[in-house]
């Protein structure tokens, strides 16, 4: 016997509205003259809220492969945005800072992506905001 969920595809769904804001955020970088793409955007954001945190750590929390975030942290240290410190105990490992120059392009670009997510909100309410999250936490912890 099928079930509705058997034809919801809901995945589509997720992948078409990701790419969709993806795109609208790239725009923005781009006509604001940021030298940056969203994948960029998206490791600064989490070096921001966590300095010192480890590319193994930064690769697991945004789902990306250890070497595409080593590509990036590459590009992003050429630019002079974000600095590799040995980590203590562990001259293996690093621990990554943004530095001044990624400091204040993350002070600049942030309205730009806080626009974009008021933008995509629109004017959908909190209570919308709990169901979402408790839709998307469970479709995630489906696959847990």
């Amino acid at each position: 016997m099928t079930h509705h969920s058997d034809q919801r595809a809901y995945f589509f769904k997720i992948d078409t509205t990701i790419k969709k804001i993806r795109n609208a955020l790239q725009k923005q970088l781009n006509e604001a003259g940021f030298d940056l793409t969203v994948d960029q955007w998206v490791l600064i954001d989490h070096i921001h809220r966590q300095p010192g945190i480890s590319q193994n750590e930064l690769a697991e929390l945004t789902f990306k492969d250890p070497p595409t975030v080593t590509r990036i942290i590459d590009l992003l240290e050429k630019k002079g945005l974000v600095e590799r410190t040995p980590a203590i105990g562990d001259r293996r490992k690093f621990n990554l800072f943004l530095i001044d120059k990624g400091i204040a392009i993350y002070t600049e670009a942030f309205p730009i992506v806080a626009e974009i997510r008021r933008k995509g909100w629109g004017d959908l309410e909190e209570s919308d905001y709990q169901h979402f999250v408790r839709i998307m936490d469970s479709i995630y912890n489906n696959f847990a």
